[in-house]
């Protein structure tokens, strides 16, 4: 029998039952996969997190994610979270990097002082652009959502894009539509099994807030998750897909922005997204932003 220290965690917020809830178990090892699978489920967010002991030398802790149905390879709110109990629990100094084995890779994470709290810089994986949608899935697409052609950006290709974790990136012209979207999971879910690719992340420009420039909202019933409220692996495929396709050029080297997500769902938080590359091609994507723990707790298994 072990006592395991189990968190939930709001994840791109400061405010308590905001941003996206994430489990974390800070004392992984020991679980077998089932046992994660398990408590994922039961916790049931739509990611938590596994802390576990460092596998080699070149990282300093291993983290695992699971979804209530399955296994992911990497989620940017779950990181956040992860590290910013972690960074709390060992009394972590500000400027601190982490490097952190995934199941896409090895990832640096920073540790930063922001607002009187740690905040937690995600840098993602390697910058994959994936297929456009044919018109045939396009179409399923659109109708899965409700959408009408004339509401989608012209500027903006149905495009897969990862960082880590891919998503479908489609932007249309409102948020009053964005915030109106019920979409059909069913058809979604096997949209998914043909295009190869869980998550699709419905974005706009419509902003009305100062210093935001994207609102977005995230769906993957394929993966067990209808809609997530505030996701990183989906802004940060959303910041390289900006620059790919010249909608927002690099500034010496450089371009970054604030996306927010969970307003349909009263669940609002934010993403700090910064991309680097050269030549307008984007080579490395980091999201960030900060936390706030809901509850601790512990089991014994």
């Amino acid at each position: 029998m072990k006592h395991y220290r189990l968190y939930q965690v709001d994840a791109f917020t400061q405010q308590k039952f905001r941003g996206n809830p994430a489990g974390v178990v800070s004392n992984a090892e020991g679980l077998s996969s089932a046992q994660m699978q398990a408590i994922a489920r039961e916790m049931n967010c739509s990611e938590t997190a596994f802390i576990l002991p460092s596998e080699g030398p070149d990282h300093e802790v291993h983290i695992r994610y699971f979804t209530p149905t399955t296994e992911v390879p990497v989620c940017g709110h779950a990181t956040i979270a992860a590290h910013y109990v972690r960074a709390k629990e060992l009394g972590l100094p500000t400027q601190t990097c982490v490097p952190t084995l995934t199941g896409a890779g090895i990832l640096p994470i920073e540790i930063d002082w922001e607002n009187d709290d740690y905040k937690v810089v995600m840098t993602q994986g390697k910058v994959e652009f994936g297929k456009v949608l044919q018109e045939d899935e396009q179409e399923t697409l659109l109708h899965a959502l409700a959408l009408r052609r004339e509401t989608l950006l012209e500027q903006c290709p149905i495009q897969i894009v990862s960082t880590g974790h891919s998503k479908v990136l489609l932007g249309i012209t409102s948020r009053s539509i964005l915030n109106q979207l019920t979409p059909n999971m069913e058809v979604l879910r096997k949209l998914s099994s043909q295009i190869g690719c869980n998550g699709y992340f419905i974005f706009t420009f419509d902003s009305d807030v100062p210093g935001i420039l994207t609102w977005g909202r995230m769906f993957a019933p394929a993966i067990g998750i209808l809609e997530d409220p505030v996701t990183g692996n989906a802004h940060g495929p959303l910041g390289a897909y900006l620059v790919h396709h010249q909608l927002f050029s690099l500034q010496g080297g450089h371009f970054s922005f604030v996306g927010r997500q969970g307003e349909a769902i009263q669940r609002t938080g934010q993403v700090e997204v910064v991309v680097c590359g050269r030549e307008e091609e984007p080579e490395l994507v980091q999201v960030g932003g900060q936390a706030v723990t809901v509850f601790q707790t512990e089991i014994t298994l």
